[in-house]
């Protein structure tokens, strides 16, 4: 099983820079899509649907922002159109798939940057996800949660980590709640089950020519529960083509 994530920065920008022809490609048995910025109009015209995949979509109520996306070959058995917060469903962040067995997120963590209001708006999202996260790993059923996360976990997951500890992705608070996740929440970060080197990255400054220097940050994850952590074969990170500021992530998973 193959499944890519990716923040999509645009659907529409990313389309013109021959993203569906690529996915079309790729063979992935799910996508996850994140800042797609498009509305219901769009959606309902098709275009933004991918030929062979079964396609829902979570928008943001603000035109042009925020919104997430999932395709999937199979057909779900449920699909869960936001997690159940109206404030953070009003940003259209959260896209449950469930299939037998399994469920498939895709997941958009806001990010800080802008100022302390959008920070705390950040925070208190995480503080209420580490329960979410927790009574998601209680359930009868494997999970991924694919996603921009919009934290750099550890020193090897950002190139300028001395000069960022106080920028808002890798705050120690937020580094601090990864650790919780990845501890004694009980989730594993795909990625790096298999692949420890540094400098892996899937987030790039449109500044100062960081895509030219490799001047990145790896926020993109598929967090899953500890089982689907033992299937996980093959991790890319997806550069020979730029379709967004992030790079695709791809997991393959056996059977």
């Amino acid at each position: 099983m193959r499944i890519i994530t990716l923040n999509a920065n645009g659907l529409r920008s990313a389309r013109r820079k021959g993203l569906y022809e690529w996915l079309s490609a790729a063979a992935a048995d799910v996508i996850c899509l994140q800042e797609t910025r498009i509305q219901d109009d769009l959606v309902a015209t098709g275009e933004f649907h991918l030929a062979g995949y079964h396609c829902a979509f979570h928008h943001a109520r603000k035109p042009g922002y925020s919104g997430v996306a999932l395709f999937s070959r199979a057909a779900p058995d449920e699909v869960r159109h936001g997690i159940g917060w109206p404030d953070v469903d009003a940003e259209g962040r959260y896209l449950e798939a469930r299939f037998p067995g399994l469920s498939v997120v895709s997941l958009y963590l806001p990010s800080g940057s802008s100022g302390d209001q959008r920070q705390g708006v950040k925070f208190d999202l995480m503080a209420r996800l580490a329960g979410h996260l927790a009574r998601l790993g209680r359930q009868r059923r494997e999970v991924v949660i694919c996603g921009d996360w919009n934290i750099a976990h550890r020193e090897a997951d950002i190139r300028n980590w001395r000069g960022n500890q106080k920028n808002s992705g890798f705050l120690p608070e937020e580094r601090a709640w990864l650790d919780r996740v990845f501890g004694p929440l009980g989730w594993v970060d795909a990625f790096r089950r298999i692949n420890d080197e540094p400098h892996q990255y899937t987030w790039w400054s449109n500044r100062g020519r960081a895509w030219e220097k490799n001047v990145g940050w790896r926020i993109d994850y598929q967090v899953v529960t500890p089982a689907m952590a033992g299937r996980v074969t093959a991790a890319t990170i997806y550069k020979d083509q730029r379709f967004s500021d992030h790079a695709p992530l791809i997991i393959d998973y056996h059977p």
